[in-house]
């Protein structure tokens, strides 16, 4: 079973980001989120190529499989993990 990690780059200023809070709320029962504050850890966003807050980073076994830029609803990110992830990945019971 791999290590899914989804990272949310975000920054105090940035009302998208406050928004997307519930919704990661949800989504942190299917996967564990991190929330990284961009202005406090610049090295970290550049690393991942964040240029646009709020960013999403899925990091699978410590590696990038993909990202979501911008506010989105839940159901958007119920279908790009259901896509990125087999159901093991999520800790499924199916």
């Amino acid at each position: 079973m791999s290590d899914a990690l989804l990272l949310e780059f975000w920054a105090p200023w940035c009302k998208p980001c406050e928004k997307l809070v519930p919704v990661l709320d949800v989504v942190s029962q299917r996967v564990r989120v991190e929330r990284v504050n961009a202005d406090e850890d610049p090295d970290l966003a550049a690393r991942y190529d964040v240029l646009s807050l709020p960013t999403c980073v899925l990091l699978v076994d410590g590696e990038p499989r993909g990202r979501v830029v911008g506010l989105r609803s839940l159901a958007h990110f119920e279908s790009w993990l259901d896509e990125m992830l087999p159901a093991a990945e999520l800790g499924s019971d199916a």
